[in-house]
């Protein structure tokens, strides 16, 4: 380091700090910051009180000693108290000590010196998301973006966002924005990836996966995100391969360990399957997706005992989307009377699995419980006509009274539910009469008269497993019987396969709530469906029903049987291979010509 002579503040020690913070900086920005700080320390033996000099060493502080860096650029601000940027790094500075509440006064002082300061807005949006407040967030980096457009920093972080609040097309927008300003730029293309697929653009997120790859091909993270994208597509050998190169890229990836416990699971290699989910937990015993699994497997298995106790998981896996009610009243899982007391038990699942876990509710009403049900307003109507309870409303009415509650889906844990003690007497679910326009629809004719549900909701996570194309229903169509249309939606190129039939009628476009559905179900001589709610309710009505089922299918249909413990009047039909359906109507189609002679 050169001598100093100059007095501080003559113009020739004034081009010394300039030199000595210019040679600083480039230091810094080399990342060296231990010969960056010497500079800056040499600089400030010229002149103590330079604010420069004060603030850029705070600066190189910011991520490992925040507090130091505090206290310099407060220095800083002594001397020079109205530089928006020393104000702003300050609140940087307050931002990773956690002082939220000051990092944001601190930004705001900031921006009230310059309004168009984008970089305070954009720091003012990450101490938001650290705060947990995302919708204020997004609203600043709105700013910054507005002040800079091409501030790569903001858009992705907006992006990210609005991913992970589930706004799909307006993250896409904002990562189409951001790629085309920089195409290098391989977080934005796997984040983007990640939306396509959510999306269901399967084939669009490979090809950014791919290109993500190609820019950074030791990125665990990447590789995860394309196993994710190839099991999507049905490649369950190359999934489990990208899966395995991610854990070998990152031996403490547990992600991306329990992601291939997913794909052996499909693959139907339990035990393998299981065995990955264990390690998941040993790394990670909070690790939420590897207990859920882990529950679903074992349930599949028939471990119904230790799979019920690891579903309690479920309502902390971030992509399954439940919300946890906040209720002030505590849990009853089980372990104390009910005698006197009233339960709320609450739909916290999809339509089939409040019908499925409904069964319960005259259990707790036997165990003297007042019973208040909380379900779908879809849902409502038919669960309130139940043995056993005593009011039902629907999940958007004021809440009454009560002492304890349950989750629905919880219900067979709280009575220690295995395989043999399954409740399955039927029917628990009542149907209202048929009406008339039904009754004159149905009842004049003398043929069979057979439910069809072919596919569930679209937008359904396993809805590439579980729904069937329409036109390969066409053996079934062309038998000598009346055919019902249940499902309340169907697709386009669903409508353009199926054509004109005299012998099928839609009537699930008509149906308002479940007791339109049940009502009809209830005339049926039998139901064939894939796994949907209408499965569940003519199981609970007591019809005859027959199910479809992927080659890995939920777990409540178990392996290798014919029957089901849950429903004692439904059959089952599996695949023999993942996604052929073809051999599945072909015994359906046998099957229906043995139980209805007057079909063939």
């Amino acid at each position: 380091m050169i001598p100093h002579k100059h007095r501080p503040g003559s113009p020739l020690a004034q081009q010394q700090i300039a030199d000595l913070l210019g040679r600083g900086m480039a230091l810094h920005q080399a990342g060296n910051l231990p010969q960056a700080r010497d500079t800056y320390r040499y600089a400030l033996t010229i002149d103590p009180r330079q604010p420069d000099a004060l603030h850029l060493l705070g600066v190189s502080f910011l991520a490992e000693h925040p507090g130091e860096a505090e206290q310099l650029i407060r220095q800083a601000i002594a001397t020079s108290p109205r530089n928006p940027l020393y104000l702003a790094n300050l609140g940087v500075a307050l931002r990773n000590q956690r002082k939220f509440d000051d990092a944001l006064a601190m930004f705001d002082k900031a921006l009230r010196r310059k309004s168009d300061y984008w970089e305070a807005h954009f720091h003012r949006a990450l101490t938001l998301l650290a705060m947990e407040r995302p919708e204020e967030a997004l609203t600043a980096l709105g700013r910054a973006i507005a002040h800079n457009h091409d501030y790569v920093g903001a858009l992705k972080y907006r992006a990210d966002i609005l991913s992970d609040l589930n706004r799909f097309e307006a993250a896409l927008a904002d990562y189409d924005r951001l790629i085309k300003i920089a195409p290098g730029h391989a977080a934005a293309l796997n984040n983007r990836g990640i939306v396509l697929l959510r999306l269901m653009r399967t084939e669009a997120a490979l090809a950014d996966f791919d290109a993500a790859i190609a820019l950074e091909p030791e990125s665990p993270e990447i590789a995860n995100s394309r196993g994710s994208a190839l099991r999507a597509a049905g490649r369950l050998d190359e999934a489990l391969a990208s899966f395995d190169r991610a854990a070998a890229l990152k031996p403490d990836y547990v992600d991306a360990i329990v992601n291939r416990g997913s794909v052996l699971q499909d693959l139907a290699r339990y035990d393998e399957a299981l065995a990955s989910y264990a390690q998941g937990q040993q790394m990670n015993p909070d690790h939420a997706l590897a207990h859920w699994n882990d529950a679903t497997l074992r349930l599949l298995t028939g471990d119904l005992a230790r799979g019920f106790v690891e579903a309690e998981w479920q309502r902390k896996v971030a992509a399954l989307g439940l919300v946890a009610p906040n209720f002030a009243q505590p849990l009853w899982l089980g372990e104390n009377s009910l005698e006197g007391k009233t339960i709320l038990v609450h739909a916290d699942l999809g339509f089939g699995d409040t019908i499925h876990f409904a069964r319960y509710i005259p259990m707790l009403a036997a165990r003297g419980a007042r019973v208040i049900a909380r379900v779908q307003a879809a849902l409502r109507h038919l669960i309130s006509t139940m043995d056993g309870v005593a009011l039902c409303i629907d999940k958007n009415a004021p809440l009454p009274d009560f002492d304890v509650h349950c989750p629905l889906s919880s219900l067979p844990l709280a009575f220690g539910t295995t395989l043999e003690s399954i409740p399955s007497a039927i029917p628990y679910l009542a149907a209202p009469n048929l009406p008339d326009v039904w009754r004159e629809r149905l009842g004049t004719d003398e043929r069979p008269k057979i439910g069809l549900v072919w596919s569930g909701n679209a937008t359904h996570t396993n809805d590439r497993n579980r729904s069937i194309r329409a036109e390969l229903l066409a053996p079934l169509l062309a038998r000598n019987a009346v055919f019902v249309g249940l499902q309340t939606e169907v697709r386009q190129s669903d409508r353009a396969a199926l054509g004109e039939r005299s012998n099928l009628v839609l009537a699930g476009q008509f149906f308002d709530d479940f007791t339109d559905t049940a009502a009809v179900v209830a005339a049926l001589d039998l139901v064939i469906t894939v796994d949907t709610s209408t499965a569940h309710l003519a199981g609970a009505l007591g019809r005859p029903v027959w199910l479809l089922l992927p080659h890995v299918p939920d777990w409540r249909w178990l392996l290798d049987r014919e029957d089901s413990p849950w429903y004692p009047t439904a059959r089952l039909f599996r695949q023999d291979a993942a996604r052929d359906w073809s051999a599945v109507i072909a015994r359906v189609d046998r099957a229906l010509v043995e139980e209805f002679p007057t079909t063939s």
